[in-house]
């Protein structure tokens, strides 16, 4: 936001606009603008913003406050402002969720962000519909719900309009019950999106446990098949293990072209199947399958004389839609393939082709089902399917998109789960089963079509009655489909008969039967040959029952049959002819229309509202026509099957309150009537019906118009009331008062209507005490009905003393629940009527809550006590102060202890919490100060205070969830006015000398620090809206309690030494807290309680504040808290304050000079502790307990061991494990003494002797030494373990396993792989590294195999900004002091250190190696470069060496695997160089020979390159090279002091030539054929080799000896480790020559020590000796012609 310069000009109205495209300023007078900046223009220039009308958008805004202050609120609508905060919020999340890489989660909110745009877009646009509004304003805010609670934020609530509740304007109840709502509604979200997932079978059940009726919306987008002839799909839903059809037939008419007959509804014939309960769709399996009628000739073949329009079967289509039923499966986009099978028809031309086919289509598809096997070609069906809850006109409601009127209405073959009132039906199911004919003088079974109507007694046809499926108008007359001569035909076809109620008693159904004929010609002479009939209706009234029906076929007589009055005198069942026969006695053979031999059977189903098949519930539902039986038919009412009854429920209610009505006068079925209702109303209440509750709930309030059954009713209940002790009775009152709830409804109701249409006056107690007895009052359900019959004052009082009158441990529950229902009330609102009940509800809680009640009943109170703060806390209920008075004088106590009491995981603890905050909230300072005032004694008060502090602590922040931020906000907010309150307490009561109480005030200073930093008032923690919201509605409640905890301190005056050090950790905390006032305020405590204990000290110290100060900083840093800020801030006022003072300037200084550097070490570590690289947390985990080591802190210090042991595990750096442990180790003794408890590890709670623990740590250092391949450390600290087993602990089984780790040890050393590390020198060069690495160098130890390429890999992959130097020159100043990063790297050779016991020994070589590579701190660098210019003929003339000694501080290894150092340059002359190069082939190539000799498994091919390298150098040139670059008389010349050098350097050419010929030796014998010619090229070079050196440099010979090593023999002693260039000058510095030569026995007797001669003469100052000794003899030739013998 800014005004740019170019807007100038005279000032107009403030605009503000929005920036909807981004743009970059070009130059200093224009604005960089991103998309959503806001632009406040301030001036225009004659209305031209200069070309910014394309980058800003003008919106309306309200602006708050001027300056920096200004806050922009758009004038959007709140909601569309909310949407906007929550995609800002969201984007935020969203990237940080494509940096941590989780895919998951990044989809899911890119999902939710794309729907909340295209929501808001709907939104802005104005143009929905106000209910599509609304819907979608629910849709909204229930996917920003969700989408917080996944991300982690916030959960919002709201009012049923969507808008935010303001805490200020909501009660906390209120408000409390909101979020639980809210929360339970996500958490539903979220488990079922889980289950989705996880467990379908879970969210099956939940969905169908919340919603009673669903309906299943089909779409039939195509059908492909090629018929050739119109054709017709019957599809419906079908149970195949109970083999039934649950929902009638959507038919569907195709015509020959393969399309539909209504062509506009090509690719959308929806269908909706309504009514399903979830009772069926929870079953095992579901279906829905398709009959594909053929509508034709009898075959498909053309011909105009074959007969036409026969209905054929001619396949199915089966699809199982088990889990879209379940709710497995929801996508209404896919389109499913029902793949079709056809029908295999015999054909009367080519019977060959029959294979036993001509089967019904039920058993078609039947076995479908069960084979799961389709044929289908291609061929079948499309169509989507989705699932919708809800009854038809839910559904039309809430998706008119899908159901509109072109949608067909499938029903169920059955009722709803719930029959609502006014849902009327009449539908009556019949279906053809199956028929058995004769085949009469034919030689073939008929083919027999089924021709259904539907007449009157009068014969005339009903009109379009009969309804093939859904989808169509009704039929007149019904064909069924035609099965080519089967004898025995099933048909199972259904189809729905609806005519009106009226007519139903005189209409039956007629069935013809008629052969059809292939040819035309044929079939038009063909007659009925059989009818059947079947009444609707029997004479008793009741419809024809369910099942099926064996129906008579009589033979058509065409003037007799079609007779109605003829045939419907006839039996039309065979029961019907049965029952007659039974009557009559006689058989009815001579009917007046003859029976045939033919059966037929169908099946009917009556759905219908006003017709019964119960005789009973019929007469009592027409009792007028029968008033005789009135008493019977009531009497048998309860009797009838409960469905029977819910199915007719409306129409029973209306009979019995008829009957209650027009009997008013008489009392003769009072009883009786009343027993009915009880009946129906239990029945209602039983859970098999209980989802008819709604049904009943309706009748009352709209159908129910008894104005007199008040009357009735209430007298019937007083006397069962009156009469209970009467055992016949007993049982009535006792069912009576099981219906009591809906019992009263009837009877306030019909009381209300009453006054409504007669009176329009309200009666007074005594008026109403004639018509309801004072003990029937007792319900929980039905007293704010009242409000509308007495007087609400009156009311009250009678309530009062009702309620009271019932013993306290009676029927607590339902006394509480009755009250609850009085506050729900309009009673409780009226200020009178609380002055009455208030004293009787507090009596009643404060009974339930008290300390020694038993077994209170917690639910129900806190359920009362929130409703009556609720209502307390309403703007329209009248002055409230005096109730607030009451309820805090009997309850606070009560409702603390009981919250004290409770378990934090109760269900119930929120609750309680809720109704603590809202009592505190109400009060007012007068109410806190009466309060205090009614406690009797100062101990009362202590006593309260104690118990509250306590409590607040326990429960701030505690109890309800963390995303609840309104409401921990509130009651963090409400505790906050509480704690001042009571701090102004304190002071009062309890700070004098005599009244003073540390435990109290210790207890104060704890809850308002845990108040102070607690985590939902961390504002720096939170978003900047967030922050803001908190500050606008809030402030910092922090300054507000930490000032607060500041004066409180400076009040204690000579009390504050009681709270040192105790509270020294508390109020570290407080000035942790990340806030600049506070800090400022609190921090010059410290130097307050220095001051303070240096006062009270003998000693003039400070040191319980030092070292408590030192513990809990380090506690609290790694726990998070503090920054670089606090620590600056930290040192400059405790310097400041102690610089002043005159005793404590120096020892303050030093303090706070100390815990600055504390704090660095400890944010370095803690900034570092995150880092994915182990090895930095690792150098800061080291400096931080080196610092605690010299401050002698071993606590603190061990624990730091211990997490640098930890990632050394993790790391799998076991030596480096070790040695950690290691120091641990070495703070204990070999004693018996106690441990003292800080020398114990973090994890350890056992008590051990210092011996003790000593033996484990060691234990657990060797385990971690073998792990590492540390055998001889592991050995070393083994053997002084062994000393103290065998001389102090006499464990002599623990010493024996000991030493056989030991041997075990030892064999590893000499015959376990062992591969040696690589050393690196790593250099952080630059000013953006890290403190601890910044333009320092360190020593790396590398891990096994690991070489320099992937050592630098890994290191850079630590530091990805980082440039890797390729120099290895040290870098220079402009590097150093850059802000870059620079990272240089290279392999450094460690320098061997022989152990004191190997000197002048020869050792194996595998006990050296170790030494090569462990037990070191110095490393050599070697870096070539030349003086002087390159000489073109010998480059080694001017080859110089740069030798960088790098000495580590700490040997290796150790508790790291790096070291810093310092470094030391040495310049190496060529000649040096080349001596030392001789020196490591001589080295190299021994190591190589001894190797092949000793262990003939190891493969030929090295020491074949290696010989092949030295015997024909064809690149290098070999030894030549020093013989032109040293060995000329020029080079003498020129430098005479390298004389000594050049004859050493000829010497170790010489040596070369016996160490060839053994490694040649080997070499043969160990060729193979394919190794011939190199070997024989070999030998052929070192020939020519031999002979030149030993003619210029003399021949040194190695005498062969007989040696043991490694259980193995071998005859020839080689060198391992050479003379070294100083070692060979010791020929003239006389020292004993050490040649580290494998040890043999016995030595021969040859290897004497000899005195010698001078080797030559040389100039200088003679040797101080010449005695030599050698451990093995050996020949070494001078000069020509002469041999010595060492």
């Amino acid at each position: 936001r800014g005004v740019g310069p170019m807007f100038s000009g005279h000032v107009s109205k403030k605009e503000h606009e929005k920036s909807i495209y981004n743009y970059d300023s070009r130059g200093e007078q224009e604005l960089s603008l991103q998309v959503g900046d806001t632009v406040h223009i301030l001036e225009t220039f004659e209305g031209d913003k200069r070309g910014y009308s394309s980058y800003i958008h003008l919106k309306e805004a309200k602006v708050e406050g001027t300056g920096q202050q200004e806050i922009v609120i758009p004038s959007d609508v709140p909601l569309v402002l909310e949407l906007g905060a929550t995609l800002r919020e969201w984007a935020q999340i969203w990237h940080k969720l494509y940096v941590k890489n989780k895919t998951t989660l990044f989809r899911g909110v890119q999902q939710m962000a794309y729907s909340l745009i295209e929501y808001r877009s709907q939104i802005v646009s104005g143009t929905l519909p106000k209910d599509d509004l609304v819907e979608l304003r629910k849709k909204v805010t229930a996917k920003i719900d969700y989408g917080n609670r996944i991300l982690g934020l916030d959960l919002v609530v709201r009012d049923d309009a969507g808008n935010t509740l303001d805490p200020d304007c909501t009660s906390t109840v209120s408000l409390f019950r909101a979020f639980e709502t809210a929360s339970r509604s996500i958490d539903d979200r979220i488990q079922e999106e889980k289950t989705r997932l996880q467990n379908l079978e879970m969210r099956r059940q939940s969905l169908f446990s919340t919603v009673h009726t669903y309906s299943l919306l089909m779409n039939l987008k195509n059908f492909v098949c090629n018929i050739g002839e119109d054709a017709e799909l019957l599809m419906s839903l079908y149970d195949p293990d109970q083999s039934e059809f649950i929902s009638e037939n959507f038919l569907v008419r195709w015509d020959s072209m393969g399309m539909p007959k209504e062509i506009e509804k090509l690719n959308n014939l929806p269908a909706l199947f309504t009514d399903l309960s979830s009772s069926d769709l929870i079953r095992p399996r579901l279906f829905l399958v398709c009959q594909i009628i053929r509508v034709g000739s009898m075959e498909l073949k053309e011909g105009k004389k074959h007969t036409g329009g026969l209905r054929r079967p001619f396949g199915v289509a089966v699809m199982d839609i088990t889990d879209i039923a379940h709710g497995k499966a929801d996508d209404e986009e896919k389109q499913h393939f029902i793949p079709f099978q056809q029908q295999l028809i015999m054909s009367p031309l080519l019977p060959s082709r029959v294979i036993g086919e001509n089967e019904p289509l039920t058993a078609v598809f039947n076995k479908v089902i069960n084979t799961r096997e389709v044929n289908h070609k291609g061929q079948g069906l499309f169509v989507t399917l989705k699932l919708l809850p809800g009854d038809l006109s839910q559904v039309r409601k809430d998706y008119p998109h899908f159901v509109d009127r072109t949608t067909a209405i499938v029903r169920k073959m059955g009722f709803p789960e719930i029959i609502l009132p006014g849902y009327v039906r009449n539908d009556i199911y019949v279906t053809l089963l199956q028929g058995e004919f004769d085949r009469g003088k034919k030689t073939t079974p008929k083919n027999v079509e089924v021709i259904m109507s539907v007449l009157d007694d009068d014969g005339n046809l009903m009109e379009k009655a009969i309804f093939p499926g859904a989808g169509y108008d009704g039929i007149t007359e019904y064909k069924s489909v035609i099965y080519y001569q089967v004898k025995q035909p099933s048909w199972n076809e259904t189809v729905k008969v609806t005519i009106p109620i009226e007519d139903v008693g005189r209409c039956h159904l007629r069935v013809m039967f008629r052969h059809r004929s292939s040819q035309d010609s044929r079939d038009k002479s063909e007659k009925p040959f059989g009818m059947a009939f079947v009444r609707l209706m029997k004479g008793d009234g009741t419809t024809l029952r369910d099942g099926r029906h064996d129906l008579i076929v009589y033979k058509v007589d065409m003037k007799k049959s079609e007779d109605v009055k003829t045939y419907l005198t006839l039996p039309g069942t065979r029961a019907e002819l049965e029952e007659k026969e039974k009557q009559t006695g006689k058989t009815l053979n001579n009917s007046v229309i003859p029976l045939t031999k033919d059966s037929f059977q169908i099946g009917t189903l009556t759905c219908s509202t006003k017709l019964t098949q119960n005789v009973d519930l019929l007469g009592l539902l027409n009792w007028r026509s029968n008033p005789e039986e009135l008493e019977q038919n009531l009497q048998r009412l309860m009797e009838v099957e409960g469905g029977e009854i819910v199915k007719f429920l409306q129409d029973t209610l209306d009979a019995l309150f008829s009957i209650m009505m027009e009997t008013s006068d008489k009392d003769t079925y009072d009883n009786l009537l009343f027993n009915a209702l009880v009946f129906i109303i239990t029945l209602i209440g039983d859970i098999k019906f209980q989802h008819f509750n709604p049904v009943l709930e309706t009748y009352i309030n709209k159908h129910f118009s008894a104005t007199l059954a008040y009357m009735k009713l209430s007298k019937v209940l007083n006397y069962y009331v009156g009469h209970a002790e009467e055992p016949d009775l007993t049982e009535r009152l006792y069912s009576a008062l099981k219906a009591l709830k809906y019992l009263f409804r009837f009877i306030v109701q019909s009381r209300v209507l009453y006054l409504r249409y007669y009176c329009h006056v309200l009666p007074s107690y005594s008026d109403a005490d004639k018509y309801v007895d004072k003990s029937s009052l007792f319900s929980d359900t039905t007293f704010f009905a009242f409000l509308n019959v007495f007087d609400p004052v009156e009311l009250s009082v009678l309530l009062t003393k009702f309620i009271e009158s019932i013993p306290d441990s009676q029927l607590v529950r339902q006394k509480l629940g009755c009250m609850c229902k009085i506050v729900e009330s309009d009673l409780f609102k009226q200020p009178e009527c609380r002055d009455v009940l208030l004293p009787l509800l507090t009596d009643q809680l404060s009974g339930q809550l008290d300390d020694h009640s038993n077994k209170p009943d917690h639910e129900a109170c806190v359920q009362l006590l929130s409703t009556v703060l609720d209502n307390l806390d309403r703007k329209d209920v009248g002055p409230t102060r005096v109730h607030v008075q009451l309820i805090m004088e009997r309850l606070l106590r009560r409702v603390n202890r009981t919250v004290i009491s409770m378990s934090r995981n109760s269900p119930l603890i929120g609750h309680y919490l809720a109704c603590m905050t809202a009592i505190l909230k109400q009060m007012d300072d007068m109410h806190y100060a009466h309060y205090i005032s009614t406690f009797k004694t100062r101990q009362d008060i202590n006593d309260f205070l104690m118990e509250t502090f306590i409590m607040f602590k326990d429960l701030m922040g505690n109890i309800f969830p963390a995303d609840w931020m309104t409401m921990n906000l509130l009651q963090i907010s409400v505790f906050l006015r509480a704690i001042n309150q009571y701090s102004d307490v304190l002071n009062m009561y309890f700070l004098d000398q005599t009244h003073f109480e540390l435990e109290l005030w210790n207890s104060y200073f704890q809850l308002t620090v845990a108040f102070l930093t607690h985590k939902s008032l961390q504002l720096e923690s939170f978003s900047q809206e967030k922050r803001n919201k908190i500050l606008n509605k809030y402030g910092d409640m922090r300054k507000t309690i930490g000032f607060k905890i500041r004066d409180m301190w400076y009040n204690l005056g000579p009390h504050k030494i009681k709270f040192i050090p105790a509270m020294v950790g508390p109020i570290l905390k407080a000035t942790l807290v990340p806030e600049p006032e506070l800090r400022k305020a609190t921090i010059p405590i410290f130097f307050d309680m220095m001051q303070c204990e240096h006062n009270f000290s003998p000693s003039r110290t400070f040191d319980m504040f030092e070292n408590e100060l030192i513990t809990k900083l380090d506690q609290e840093v790694e726990g998070g808290r503090g920054d670089e800020q606090y620590k600056i801030l930290l040192e400059k006022t405790l310097l400041e304050h102690c610089r002043r003072h005159r005793y404590l300037s120096q020892s303050g200084e030093e303090l706070a000079l100390l815990l600055s550097s504390l704090l660095e070490n400890l944010l370095a570590y803690r900034t570092i502790t995150h880092d994915e690289s182990p090895e930095l947390r690792m150098s800061c985990t080291v400096n931080v307990l080196n610092f605690y080591k010299e401050k002698k802190r071993e606590d603190i210090y061990i624990r730091y061991l211990y997490k640098l042991r930890d990632l050394h595990l993790v790391c799998e750096n076991y030596t480096e494990a070790a040695y950690t442990l290691l120091l641990h180790a070495e703070l204990l003794e070999w004693s018996d003494k106690p441990c003292a408890p800080h020398l114990f590890p973090g994890d350890s709670k056992h008590v051990w002797t210092q011996q003790e623990l000593k033996e484990r740590l060691f234990q657990e250092i060797i385990c971690y030494l073998d792990k590492g391949k540390m055998w001889e450390k592991a050995i070393e600290m083994g053997k002084q373990l062994a000393k103290m087993h065998e001389n102090q602990m006499f464990d002599f089984m623990e010493l024996s396993q000991l030493l056989k780790q030991q041997a075990q040890f030892y064999e590893n050393i000499m015959h376990a792989m062992r591969p040696q590390p690589e050393y690196f020198a790593v250099g952080y060069y630059g000013l953006g590294f890290p403190t601890f690495l910044r333009n320092k160098v360190f020593i790396y130890r590398g891990k096994e195999y690991e070489w320099l390429e992937d050592f630098s890999l890994k290191l850079l992959s630590q530091f990805p900004n980082a440039v890797r130097m390729t120099s290895t020159a040290p870098p220079g100043d402009n590097i150093c002091n850059s802000q870059g990063q620079y990272i240089q790297c290279f392999t450094v050779k460690p320098v061997l250190i022989v152990p004191p016991q190997f000197k002048d020994k020869g050792v194996p070589e595998q006990i050296l190696n170790y030494y090569r590579t462990n037990k070191v701190d110095q490393f050599q660098y070697s870096r070539p470069f030349r003086k002087g210019a390159k000489d073109p003929d010998n480059e080694f003339a001017t080859m110089w060496i740069e030798r960088t000694t790098y000495i580590t501080s700490y040997y290796f290894p150790g508790i790291l695997k790096w070291f810093e150092v310092k470094s030391i340059s040495v310049e190496i002359s060529p000649l040096q160089n080349a001596v030392e190069t001789m020196e490591m082939a001589n080295e190299k190539l021994s190591n190589l020979v001894q190797q092949q000799a000793c262990d003939s498994s190891i493969s030929v091919h090295p020491l074949s390159m290696m010989l092949n390298g030295i015997v024909d150098p064809a690149v290098m040139g070999g030894y030549t090279n020093y013989e032109k670059a040293f060995f000329t008389d020029s080079y003498l010349q020129a430098h005479p002091e390298d004389f000594e050098s050049i004859e050493v350097l000829k010497h170790l050419i010489a040596l070369q030539i016996p160490l060839l010929a053994d490694g040649i030796r080997i070499h043969g014998e160990k060729s193979t054929e394919q190794l011939k010619p190199l070997h024989n090229r070999l030998l052929t070079c070192f020939q020519d080799l031999r002979e030149r050196v030993e003619k210029h440099y003399g021949v040194i010979t190695l005498v062969s000896c007989q040696c043991h090593f490694g259980g193995c023999y071998w005859c020839h002693c080689l060198p391992v480790k050479l003379p070294s260039f100083k070692a060979v000058c010791t020929l003239y510095c006389c020292r004993t020559i050490h040649l580290g030569l494998i040890p043999f026995s016995p030595p021969p007797p040859q290897a004497t020590p000899v005195a010698l001669p001078p080797l030559m003469d040389t100039p200088g100052p003679p040797p101080r000796s010449r005695s030599f000794t050698f451990p093995f003899p050996m020949f070494y030739h001078v000069k020509p012609g002469l041999r010595v013998c060492f």
